[in-house]
C-alpha cells in the first residue's frame, strides 16, 4: 500500500513537475530503509510531501536515493518527530490566480472563509498581482509597491477579472494554523515547496511579507465540526464565500467528503471547491481534464474550470 502510494505520487503528481521527487518517490517504493521507516508511522502521516518536507527541514534536500536512505538512517527520530507534529500545509498563494476569476464574478461585498487555510496566504488575493497573458491586474493596496506577480495561463474562454472582489471580512480555519511571525512555521512552509520550484519559493516569501503586514484572522478548528461557528460570525450584509483548495483529499473517507459537500450545498453560502477530481467524482461527471494532475474548480458543485495545482493555469469549462 505504501509503495503503491509513492508510485502513484511519482507518476501523477511529480512527473513533469519535480524530477527529483519523481526519482525519490520511485525509490521509496522499492527501498527497505524507506518502507520500514514509513511503516512505523500512522497511515495519515505517510504522505510523500510530508516525508520529503520533513527530510529537507532536518537534513537539507537529499539529491539522490542514497542520500534519502542515509538521512533516514542517521536522523530518523528527528524526521519522524516532524512528520508526527506537522502536516502537509502547503500554502500556495499563486492559487489565487485560478480562484480570482470565480471570486470576481461575485458582485456583492464578500465575507471570505478559507477551509484549510494554513498561514492564510490565499485569504489576501487583492494584495497580489496577476498576469494571465492577455490581461494583467495589479493591486492598489500595497504599502511599498512591492508585491508578487502570479503568472497563470488562461484559456480564451476564461472570464478574466478587471477588478478585485470587495472582501470586507475574512477568516481561515485550520487544524493547526501557521503563524507568519514564527520562523519555525515559515521554515516548514518553505520546506514544502518542491526543490526545483525556485519561483514558487520566491513568491511564497513575498506573500509572507505581505501577510506579516496584513495578517488574516486564523482559527484553530476541524472543518467537520467547527466551520459552522465560524460561518455564524460573518457579517450578514455580505455574501458568504467558503473556499478550499487541495484540502479535502486529506479526509480519507469518501462518505465524510460527501457529507461535507451536502452541508456546503445546503448552507446558502457560495462554495468554491478547487480539488483533485477524485475528491468529488460526482461533480466531475462529463468533464475531462486536459491533462493529468489538474484540479477541478467548482461553484456549489457545478464545474467552472480545470486549474493547475499551483495556480499556474486555468481552463474555463462553465457555460456562459
Amino acid at each position: 500500500m505504501i509503495a503503491e502510494r509513492y508510485v502513484r505520487f511519482a507518476r501523477t503528481e511529480a512527473a513533469g513537475r519535480s524530477p527529483l521527487y519523481e526519482k525519490l518517490a520511485h525509490h521509496v517504493a522499492s527501498s527497505s530503509v524507506c518502507l520500514r521507516f514509513l511503516e512505523q508511522l500512522p497511515p495519515d502521516r505517510q504522505q510523500p510531501n510530508l516525508l520529503f518536507g520533513a527530510v529537507r527541514l532536518v537534513t537539507g534536500t537529499p539529491t539522490s536515493p542514497e542520500a534519502l536512505d542515509g538521512a533516514l538512517l542517521a536522523h530518523g527520530g528527528a524526521i519522524a518527530a516532524i512528520m508526527l507534529s506537522r502536516t502537509t500545509q502547503t500554502n500556495e498563494p499563486a492559487r489565487c490566480a485560478a480562484l480570482l476569476p470565480a471570486l470576481a464574478r461575485i458582485e456583492d461585498p464578500i465575507a471570505l472563509i478559507e477551509v484549510g487555510a494554513s498561514a492564510g496566504l490565499c485569504l489576501l488575493p487583492e494584495y497580489y498581482g496577476y498576469d494571465w497573458g492577455r490581461q494583467r491586474l495589479d493591486p492598489s493596496m500595497t504599502d511599498d509597491g512591492v508585491f508578487p506577480i502570479f503568472e497563470c495561463t488562461a484559456s480564451e474562454t476564461t472570464p478574466l477579472p478587471t477588478h478585485f472582489p470587495d472582501i470586507v471580512w475574512r477568516a481561515g480555519l485550520d487544524l493547526n494554523p501557521l503563524d507568519v511571525t514564527k520562523s519555525e512555521d515559515m521554515a516548514w512552509l518553505e520546506a514544502l515547496v518542491w526543490p526545483e520550484h525556485h519561483l514558487r519559493l520566491e513568491r511564497l516569501r513575498a506573500a509572507m511579507r505581505i501577510a506579516r503586514k496584513h495578517p488574516p484572522r486564523l482559527v484553530k478548528g476541524d472543518l467537520t465540526r467547527d466551520l459552522d461557528a465560524l460561518m455564524a460570525q460573518a457579517p450578514q450584509n455580505a455574501a458568504l464565500v467558503i473556499f478550499h483548495t487541495a484540502v479535502l483529499s486529506y479526509i480519507p473517507h469518501q462518505p465524510l467528503r460527501d457529507d461535507f459537500a451536502r452541508h456546503m450545498l445546503a448552507s446558502g453560502a457560495v462554495w468554491l471547491s478547487n480539488e483533485s477530481e477524485r475528491v468529488f467524482p460526482q461533480f466531475a461527471t462529463g468533464s475531462t481534464a486536459p491533462e493529468s494532475g489538474r484540479f477541478l474548480l467548482c461553484r456549489n458543485g457545478k464545474p467552472l474550470a480545470w486549474t493547475g495545482p499551483h495556480g499556474q493555469s486555468i481552463d474555463w469549462i462553465a457555460p456562459d
